[in-house]
């Protein structure tokens, strides 16, 4: 089963004094404002990273909460931080940092499931760049 998701993006004027919306089919985002100094400077809005970024966060943890479901383990909580990294034009690495309350499983376990997450998560089979892992267990 294919499932379809969108979200728009409108842009006016030159890329560093332009500004412009995004938006999402579920209008959980409803014309965000992003421009040069929300993406590379410290304005106030969104940016295409900072998007990426919560989009492998959400991914993985889902992901995680599955594999450890499929290993016979219910997660009481992940919770996972994703930093994207932008170097000359290029998203060069996504860092995904994770901390879980996951009763009765291993260090070793946990550890195991969570790198098969990393591994498996559509985003992360989507990204073209380095996927580096930090996994603690509570």
């Amino acid at each position: 089963m294919a499932i379809k998701r969108h979200a728009t993006a409108v842009w006016n004027g030159s890329g560093k004094e332009g500004k412009g919306t995004t938006s999402t089919q579920s209008a959980v985002l409803s014309n965000a404002q992003y421009s040069y100094h929300t993406r590379f400077e410290d304005g106030v809005g969104t940016n295409p990273e900072e998007l990426i970024a919560s989009a492998h966060a959400g991914c993985f943890s889902m992901k995680l909460s599955f594999v450890l479901g499929a290993a016979g383990f219910t997660p009481d909580k992940i919770e996972t931080r994703c930093d994207i990294t932008l170097d000359s034009g290029a998203v060069t690495n996504s860092h995904l940092t994770v901390s879980a309350k996951v009763p009765g499983i291993t260090k070793e376990k946990f550890e195991e499931c969570a790198n098969e997450a990393k591994a498996n998560c559509p985003i992360s089979k989507l990204l073209n760049t380095n996927i580096t892992l930090e996994a603690t267990l509570l």
